[in-house]
C-alpha cells in the first residue's frame, strides 16, 4: 500500500510512525514550516521525514492546488491527514484510490473544527478522544472509521489532555491498519446533526471575565494554559498570565466574595467570580506583550 500523508504536530509524528511500522510506503509527506511566533513544544514531522529519508514539502495553503498533478501521478492508495492545518482541496482528496482519511482530536460528531481539545476543556467536558474518519470537503463530516476515548481530569490542562489524545490517535490508526492494508475501510455514520462545530481560537480569547462563574474561569485557564498563550487578567495596571488555578480551597473567611476580581489574602492570590465563588491562582506571571 502506498500513501501520501499530510501531517504536523505530535499526532502527525506518531501516526506517521505507525504507518511506517505497518509497512505502508510513504511516497510524499506534506507538512508545515514552524511559525517563529508560535511556541513550538511538539515533535517535528519534517525531522522525522529527514531521519527516515521520506520526501516532504512545506507548501502554503495557496500552493496546494499546484501539487495536484504530482499527487495524481503518485496515485496513492490512501491519503492521510494527521493534524495538518490547511484545508485540503477536493481535487487532492480525490487522488486517493481507496480513501482519504483524517485524524481528528475529538469524539466526532462533537467538537468538529479547530482546537477541539481546547474547546472540550473550556466547556467542562470530562471525556474526549481521537476519531479517524473519511475526508470530505466539509470539515470533519465524513463517516467514522475508528474512535478511542480518553478522560479529562478536573484540573488537567490542554497539554495534559493533548498527550492522551495523541496516544489515542495512535491506538485508532493501529486498530484500523489491518483492515486498511487489505483495502477495506470500516465505516459508521458521523451524525453531524448531533454534534457541534467550533472555529479557531486567538490569544485574545484568553481574557478572563471575572463576572463568569468560578468553574468557567478555571476551565478557561486549563484550556489555554502555557505552552498555549494563556488566560490573562489585569492586576494594578499590569497584564498577568494566569497559568494555574484551583477550585478546591479552603478559602479564607475574610475573602470578599461580593467583589469580582483579584484579591490577595494571607499572601494568597484569589480571583473572585460572578457566582460569588473563587478560584485560587497558584501560578501567574507578567505577560511579555506589555
Amino acid at each position: 500500500m502506498h500513501a501520501v500523508v499530510f501531517a504536523y504536530h505530535d499526532v502527525g509524528v506518531n501516526c506517521l510512525k505507525a504507518l511506517i511500522n505497518a509497512g505502508i510506503r510513504i511516497d510524499l509527506v506534506l507538512t508545515h514550516l514552524d511559525d517563529p511566533n508560535e511556541n513550538v513544544w511538539f515533535g517535528s514531522v519534517a525531522k522525522l521525514c529527514e531521519d527516515q529519508r521520506i520526501p516532504f514539502l512545506t507548501p502554503s495553503a495557496q500552493e496546494l492546488t499546484g501539487l495536484i498533478p504530482r499527487i495524481q501521478n503518485l496515485a496513492p492508495d490512501y491519503l492521510f491527514s494527521f493534524y495538518y492545518r490547511h484545508m485540503i482541496p477536493a481535487e487532492l482528496i480525490a487522488c486517493a484510490k481507496i480513501a482519504a482519511l483524517n485524524m481528528h482530536g475529538s469524539l466526532l460528531p462533537k467538537y468538529r473544527g479547530r482546537a477541539p481539545v481546547n474547546w472540550a476543556i473550556l466547556h467542562g467536558e470530562i471525556e474526549t478522544g481521537a476519531t479517524l474518519h473519511i475526508m470530505e470537503v466539509k470539515p470533519d463530516a465524513g463517516d467514522i472509521v475508528g474512535q478511542s476515548a480518553v478522560s479529562i481530569g478536573p484540573d488537567e490542562t490542554a497539554t495534559d489532555v493533548f498527550g492522551k489524545v495523541s496516544e489515542a490517535a495512535v491506538e485508532v490508526i493501529q486498530q484500523a491498519l489491518p483492515e486498511l492494508i487489505q483495502g477495506r475501510v470500516p465505516k459508521k455514520p458521523n451524525r453531524i446533526d448531533q454534534g457541534s462545530y467550533f472555529g479557531g481560537r486567538k490569544p485574545a480569547d484568553g481574557c478572563i471575565h471575572w463576572e463568569q462563574s468560578a468553574k468557567q474561569v478555571h476551565n478557561l485557564v486549563r484550556a489555554v494554559a502555557p505552552p498555549y498563550p494563556g488566560a490573562f487578567t489585569d492586576n494594578l495596571g499590569q497584564k498577568m498570565i494566569v497559568a494555574r488555578t484551583t477550585l478546591k480551597g479552603p478559602f479564607p473567611a475574610n475573602l470578599d466574595l461580593r467583589a469580582p476580581g483579584i484579591q490577595v489574602v494571607d499572601n494568597r492570590v484569589f480571583g473572585v467570580c460572578g457566582d460569588h465563588q473563587a478560584v485560587e491562582i497558584l501560578d501567574w506571571f507578567p505577560a511579555l506583550d506589555q
